[in-house]
């Protein structure tokens, strides 16, 4: 039933307006984006900065996300890219998340510079708002069908992925050690498969949760946000223990090589915080 009612979701394009599609990644993508705003500015608010400064990074985070997004994308399908620049260029899939995170961050930071305002104050206000924007695009990844989804399973949630952009068979046929399963070694389309943006998703929903719950208890400013990395690079290294993603080294995806240091960047400097908040104390 569960299963059923969750591979019924899956919609590439949601509906139309005249002779307009209005795509769901797309549309779940803007939504997330308009939901960081929101809390980013209620934030921002609070802590005395600027609200029309939270529009404008905001705005940075769209675009340079976006584009480091698409940048990472290319890199990572170099010859596809060499073969059709232009498609694979202005395609609309094809979109690495970290590379987004990590451009729209250098830019984001250099505003804050340029605009005189803590680097660290701002970073705790855009904690909550970041991973809360990242589960809602998420729904994205689930209802477009992108190939951002697990491996097979058998349990009562698992989502038949047929009616997407990526269909099981092709999402799956560079991965020997599942297609190998299957006679002829095809997936079939049919295929039930975990539906980790589901999975992550619900994770950022409980770590937004906590993140607001305690936003006002932790001094001083960059804890909050140190405590962001951790759980975005706990969640994002586990999901993908069960997610379709290449393995580069010692059995880690990108993903996964990514997501060890910020969980290493967000424990050493939320115990320098500790550590250096401890010395002002005493």
């Amino acid at each position: 039933m569960l299963s059923k009612l969750l591979s019924d979701t899956v919609r590439p394009i949601l509906f139309k307006i005249g002779p307009l599609n209005v795509y769901s990644f797309g549309l779940m993508m803007g939504i997330g984006f308009l939901v960081a705003n929101y809390v980013l500015v209620k934030e921002f608010t609070r802590k005395g900065l600027p609200s029309n400064f939270a529009n404008e990074l905001t705005i940075i985070a769209v675009i340079f996300g976006i584009a480091g997004s698409k940048m990472l994308s290319l890199i990572e399908d170099w010859g596809s890219f060499m073969n059709d620049p232009i498609g694979m260029a202005f395609s609309p899939g094809g979109l690495t998340w970290y590379g987004g995170f990590i451009l729209a961050t250098l830019i984001i930071a250099w505003d804050i510079k340029r605009k005189k305002q803590r680097f660290l104050k701002v970073a705790d206000a855009f904690a909550p708002a970041l991973i809360l924007g990242y589960g809602v695009a998420r729904i994205g990844c689930h209802l477009s069908g992108d190939g951002d989804y697990g491996i097979p399973t058998n349990l009562p949630w698992g989502v038949n992925y047929s009616k997407g952009i990526v269909p099981p068979s092709i999402a799956l046929k560079d991965f020997p050690q599942i297609t190998s399963q299957f006679p002829g070694g095809i997936v079939p389309d049919g295929t039930l498969l975990h539906p980790t943006p589901i999975y992550e998703f619900l994770a950022c929903t409980i770590i937004f949760l906590f993140l607001w719950k305690i936003r006002k208890k932790l001094k001083p400013d960059g804890k909050i946000f140190m405590i962001y990395l951790v759980l975005a690079g706990m969640e994002r290294l586990l999901v993908e223990f069960i997610r379709l993603n290449p393995r580069l080294l010692f059995g880690l995806s990108e993903a996964q090589l990514v997501s060890i240091p910020m969980i290493l960047i967000g424990v050493a400097g939320f115990a320098f915080l500790s550590g250096k908040d401890a010395k002002i104390r005493s």
